[in-house]
This record gives structure tokens, sequence and C-alpha cells, in this order.
């Protein structure tokens, strides 16, 4: 936990939440963050006279699936200060690392639904891991979303000397030389392997798999020109792009990134195709909605800051804040897109 014409069978449509993820502005979200700011807050006694317990009242945890160090993690943590300020609170980042995220995950899924304890997760546990293992310990279904915190592109990377100068030419040399190209992933069943499978039939192109164990062996590879092509995590790539020593011929998402404002979207060439990380808050099942709309309103305000969106600039990523029904909308899209993609791909994990 980043998509030819929709009209082909397994191919996605346009995913309209997507779209409207992009839509929202960091204006909307700077108004959206003044208006919670300058609304007067109710004192305890207040929100005890009208029925609205006070929260939080103690430390809240919050379950990051993925190691310390990554996108995940300090996305993660970069909000949870922000909150512990707000909140008055300590705000607990706990990695609890393994198994797809899907250890973490569960510890959540059974946590009491009191908002004190909080799952923070790229999509893989959420929408990508129900379609690739047989069995979960949880249902990712009955998670109440919260919102999306940011989004990173996936962005198609080549060594400089592949023979191809842009991603035409690389489909038309693909189609000409069918299974000589191959592409690295962190592994398979992730993000850049799934993402690679949906070019290759959204485009009907043969290209080998060569599964790494994460990104930064595979990129390795790639640097030494020991595999041809990847779809990687942008922020990951992004200093080897600039210092030349991958050359990036597409991002995943929608529209151009301002990171590489030269480097077209994959959509300009293959019309509906979407990959993009986000980083998601959801809480356990049964969390009542206006307890994980309040939370997504601390969030959204905690996204809306200078300093907040100059540092996610920094990973490449666009903060979004988005509300719990149009996350909740959002992560269906998802988990419909990479349920195709798999069964059409015949994916499987290790």
């Amino acid at each position: 936990m980043s998509a030819g014409p929709a009209a082909r069978a397994g191919h996605p449509r346009r995913p309209a939440p997507a779209g409207r993820l992009r839509a929202f502005t960091a204006a909307a979200v700077v108004a959206f963050a003044t208006a919670l700011t300058t609304a007067p807050a109710p004192s305890r006694a207040e929100g005890a006279a009208s029925g609205v317990q006070a929260y939080p009242v103690h430390p809240v945890r919050m379950i990051v699936p993925f190691p310390a160090g990554g996108s995940a993690d300090i996305i993660s943590r970069l909000v949870a200060d922000k909150l512990s300020a707000a909140w008055g609170q300590p705000l607990i980042v706990d990695n609890r690392p393994g198994a797809a995220g899907n250890i973490g995950a569960d510890a959540v899924a059974k946590a009491e639904p009191d908002g004190y304890t909080l799952l923070s997760t790229p999509a893989p546990p959420l929408v990508i891991n129900p379609s690739l293992y047989p069995r979960l310990s949880f249902d990712p279904s009955q998670f109440v979303p919260v919102t999306v915190m940011a989004a990173v592109p996936s962005v198609l990377v080549v060594n400089p000397q592949a023979p191809a100068a842009d991603l035409k030419q690389l489909i038309s040399y693909a189609r000409a030389h069918p299974g000589k190209l191959n592409y690295a992933s962190q592994g398979n069943g992730t993000t850049s392997h799934l993402t690679t499978e949906l070019m290759k039939s959204m485009a009907d192109l043969k290209i080998t798999h060569i599964p790494y164990k994460g990104s930064a062996p595979a990129l390795a590879d790639l640097i030494a020109g020991q595999v041809d092509m990847m779809f990687d995590n942008l922020a990951s790539s992004l200093s080897f792009i600039r210092s030349g020593k991958l050359r990036a011929l597409a991002v995943g998402s929608t529209k151009r990134d301002p990171a590489l404002p030269d480097v077209p979207a994959m959509d300009e060439v293959l019309p509906g195709f979407v990959s993009i990380a986000w980083f998601a808050i959801v809480a356990p099942p049964k969390t009542s909605p206006d307890l994980a709309a309040r939370i997504q309103s601390a969030v959204a305000a905690a996204l809306a800051m200078p300093d907040v969106q100059l540092k996610l600039r920094e990973l490449s990523a666009e903060p979004m804040g988005t509300t719990p029904a149009s996350t909740a909308a959002f992560m269906h899209e998802e988990g419909q897109r990479w349920r195709r993609v798999i069964q059409s791909a015949g994916v499987k994990v290790d």
C-alpha cells in the first residue's frame, strides 16, 4: 500500500475517486483547517453537557505495519507529531512489520474501537492482500476509514542505456522484441510488481519479471544494468533520476508531478492508467463514525500546516486529508483495480 482502454476485459476504468483525491487541493485543506482552528473549542464541561466525550484523554497508539525509515513510517510520524501537540496527549508510533503489513493490521483489527489504537498504512493490507492471500486473520473491509493522508506516484525508471528514450519507444521496442526485456520489482505481489503487470496488460507486452526483496537491491541492479526497468515509489527513486543514474519515462499519477514536470503521466500514453502509493489511517471495526470524523478533522488540520506540506513535498508526496466517506470510496475502487490485475496476471505470493 501504486493503472489500454477501459473497455478491454480486465482493464480498469479511470478511477473517479483517485481523480477526486488529486482535486483535493492544498487550498481546500488550508481553508478547512482555518475553519477548524478559528472555531471555539468546547470545554470539557461543555462537551460532557452536550453528550460528546472528551478525546483523547490518554496516549493514542498508531500502528505502522512496516519498518521504520520508509515513507509509511516518515509520513505517520510527521502527522503524529502534530496530533500530539494539538491534542496535548502523546501519539505513539508503533512499528509492527511483517507479512506484507498483515501483522500490524491484525493487531488493530482486534483492538478496542475507542480511538486509542489506529492503523497508519499504505495500500497492501487494506486493498491488495485480500486478493493475494487465501486466508487473513482479519477482514480489511471491517476497518473504519478515517482519511488518506498523502499519496506518492509510482514512476517508471530505466537504466540510461536502455533502448528507449520515452514510454512510447519502450512499448514499441517491447512489442517488437517479446520476452527480451525484463523488469525488477520489490517482490511478488508488491505494488511495483502489480503496476508493471498492469502496464503489460494494457499495452499488450511480454516482459520477464525478476522479483527482489525490497526497492534497494532492485534499484542497485537497475543502476548496474542487470535489469531493464522498474516501477518504483517516486520518493525513493527521485535522487537517482536527478543524478542521471536512472531515466524516468513516466509517472503513475493522473497528471504530471511537479518534481518531474518534463516527465509525462502514464495516462498520456495509456489512458486510464494510474498507480500511486497512498498512506491512510483506519480505525478498528465498530469505531463510531463521529469519532472517525473527529480524528480526520485533526489530521486534515495537521496536513494544512506549511511545514508539514514542505516536508511532504520533499518526499514527493501530495497531502490529501480526505473525509471518511471519500476514503471508503477510494479504497473500494483501489481494491477492485488491483484484484483485477492479480486475477488476470495470476499473481501469487512467495
